[in-house]
């Protein structure tokens, strides 16, 4: 995209030209000189400059004034922030002791409600004890035909001398059936269990297959989907660098555009070497451009009035 200057300045300054040749055909005659003029805006530049240089002093005495302020209030607001620190733990402690006094309280209750409690349960339990007592005394004389029967049966018998034999011998018996009956048990709970495992592992298994089939896909999924945007990412990053090659181009060539204005401009101005503008300070340079337009413009308003 090229940039016309000619155009740009026209465009630029024109609505500042047709102004002051509206303000030089009206004012007639009556115009001073630029000369005068510019002393004139000297005159008023010192003074804007003085008022604003008594406007800074006053700042600054407003600005110490305000800081002596905020001085004496922070100091104030420290004593402050440290009597309510103070009360708060004042608070605190009293709040905290009439916690430990409730709370004591509480405890010192709830410990009486306790011991009642047990005292109940106690109660209750010696009540079922005696219970229990009585019916014990009733099965031991409904048990006695027992004893009876097993001397009996010692007094038969040549392998037992004594009834403690015979109980030791069943429970010899009782002990081995139970035993039988119990590995039996655990070797069928073994097997239920590796079964179980069997199935579970087999299950797991198939699962773990389907997961990675699916996370495969997944992963398939996000491979094409990243490969597309990286295209589209490259297709853009193209674009960008081609956009901005020609925006660089664009700003060169305005730069030395200026640059080749403002070395006209300081020809025609005759500029000190001390008031020359950089080659790299392009706002400059269009300030001094203007500034020289304008001074251009005054100038054609004078000798158009001479003639």
């Amino acid at each position: 995209m090229s940039v016309n200057l000619s155009d740009y300045f026209k465009n630029y300054f024109g609505d500042n030209l047709r102004d002051k040749l509206h303000q030089a055909t009206s004012q007639g005659d009556d115009s001073v000189a630029p000369s005068s003029r510019l002393l004139q805006k000297r005159r008023e530049a010192k003074q804007v400059h003085s008022a604003m240089r008594n406007q800074k002093e006053d700042f600054d005495t407003t600005l110490r004034a305000l800081r002596v302020r905020k001085d004496e209030l922070h100091g104030k607001e420290e004593q402050m922030r440290e009597y309510l620190q103070r009360f708060d733990n004042f608070l605190k402690d009293n709040e905290m002791k009439r916690c430990r006094a409730v709370r004591k309280a509480g405890l010192e209750r709830e410990l009486t409600n306790q011991k009642m409690e047990d005292l109940c349960l106690l109660q209750k339990e010696m009540k079922a004890l005696n219970q229990q007592r009585e019916h014990l005394e009733v099965q031991v004389k409904k048990n006695a035909i027992y004893p009876n029967y097993l001397h009996r049966v010692t007094q038969i018998s040549e392998q037992f001398q004594e009834a403690r034999q015979v109980m030791s011998r069943y429970d010899t018996l009782i002990q081995t059936r139970e035993d039988l009956v119990q590995t039996t048990q655990q070797n069928q709970d073994l097997t239920e269990n590796a079964r179980a495992q069997l199935n579970r592992y087999i299950e797991q298994s198939n699962d773990t297959l389907l997961n990675y089939n699916n996370t495969l896909a997944q992963l398939q999924s996000k491979l094409d989907h990243a490969r597309e945007e990286g295209m589209i990412w490259e297709s853009r990053w193209a674009h960008i660098q081609n956009t901005a090659a020609k925006k660089t181009l664009l700003l060169g060539t305005i730069k030395m555009a200026t640059l080749n204005l403002y070395q006209s401009v300081c020809k025609h101005s005759k500029e000190t070497r001390e008031n020359l503008v950089t080659p790299e300070d392009t706002p400059k340079q269009l300030e001094k451009i203007q500034m020289f337009l304008t001074d251009l413009i005054s100038i054609w308003e004078e000798v158009s009035k001479q003639v």
